[in-house]
């Protein structure tokens, strides 16, 4: 009888061959307990160990569209992209929702957790957590997508900014550049497609990790990321609000209210003064993103990302704290999130762990 993963290898290369564009001779060879399917012509192998999926693809929309077909097949609990452990998106689906995973070789480790809130709505916190290989370079994916009045836009920001970010053809040479374009351009796919996605809005919080080495790390809106050196937190992030960022608000046609008992908010509705989406409101409203970038040192040891449900009742140097005391990422997300719980939050909380050297 076939084994586990000789039926999982047979079933994905029907799969491969399923997918539109994918054309070239096909084989599967068996090397130990590792079954590969090596698709020559389209850049992809697709390696099967114990159970977890792992593909390595050339390019990066291969991958994309490889993941894509994935995520939508049986395979979706198995599959694992360079030791990282996928998670069904928590928009809507499930109250909470976690996993883990790592780096090809092992030294840097993720985890992250989110949990819905008490609002009378679906989840709208939606993240990314992943390591990619392409073109002989390891890239560390991690992202918080924190959605308003609707999940279309943090599930339209999961599935693309990166992509996006990674199309730009001066990726290599300027990634700041190529991130802000990334940014302008996935907004005003958003904004376009308003019809279909609402009216509803994000901020985002994205951090690429290149190599294990060198950190980018862009926002828009109140989400945050908040990095460990030595044990102290370093916010890598600005948080964009109505207060200070008033005059480019007002400059803008719009105004700031302070109504009592509430934070400020544009033009009375929206809490945050940059955001993905919000058409009704984008001609007061910034897209751009503030970006920062790090070397990955010995004194570098944890970096978290999350939303403001979080931030809201924890102080940077107190996720700092919790995080480092969890030698497993995983851990440390759940344990975030619960400690933002028992002070009370609110709010979708959403978090994404990543610790350095193993």
């Amino acid at each position: 009888m076939e084994t586990k993963q000789e039926m999982m290898s047979l079933l994905l290369l029907l799969l491969i061959l399923a997918v539109p564009g994918f054309v070239g001779s096909c084989v599967m060879k068996k090397v130990v307990d590792v079954v590969v399917v090596d698709c020559v012509g389209v850049g992809v192998v697709v390696v099967v160990i114990d159970g977890l999926v792992v593909v390595e693809a050339t390019s990066y929309a291969l991958f994309e569209l490889l993941i894509d077909h994935i995520q939508n097949s049986y395979f979706m609990d198995w599959f694992c992209c360079f030791g990282a452990s996928y998670s069904k998106p928590a928009g809507g689906r499930s109250s909470s929702t976690s996993g883990k995973g790592r780096s090809h070789e092992g030294l840097v480790k993720f985890g992250f957790s989110l949990v819905k809130g008490k609002a009378n709505h679906p989840m709208e916190d939606f993240h990314v957590a992943k390591f990619v290989q392409i073109q002989g370079h390891e890239l560390g994916l991690f992202a918080i997508y924190d959605g308003h009045l609707g999940e279309n836009v943090p599930s339209y920001l999961q599935k693309h900014l990166f992509s996006n970010i990674l199309k730009e053809e001066e990726f290599w040479v300027d990634p700041r550049r190529s991130i802000s374009k990334a940014y302008e351009k996935t907004d005003q796919a958003i904004l376009s497609h308003s019809s279909d996605l609402g009216r509803g809005g994000s901020t985002a919080v994205t951090a690429l990790l290149i190599n294990g080495q060198r950190l980018w790390v862009a926002n828009v809106g109140d989400s945050r990321a908040v990095l460990s050196r030595g044990g102290q937190a370093v916010q890598m992030t600005i948080d964009h609000e109505p207060n200070t960022e008033r005059g480019s608000i007002e400059n803008r046609g719009g105004f700031v209210s302070n109504m009592p008992g509430d934070v400020p908010r544009v033009n009375g509705q929206l809490a945050v003064s940059r955001a993905f989406g919000d058409k009704s409101l984008k001609s007061h409203l910034r897209s751009d993103p503030d970006i920062e970038d790090s070397d990955i040192d010995n004194h570098t040891d944890v970096l978290v990302l999350a939303s403001d449900g979080l931030w809201k009742v924890l102080s940077n140097q107190e996720a700092v704290d919790i995080a480092r005391k969890f030698k497993d990422p995983q851990k440390a997300a759940k344990q975030l999130i619960a400690e933002a719980l028992k002070r009370d939050s609110k709010d979708d909380i959403s978090c994404v762990v990543v610790r350095f050297r193993g």
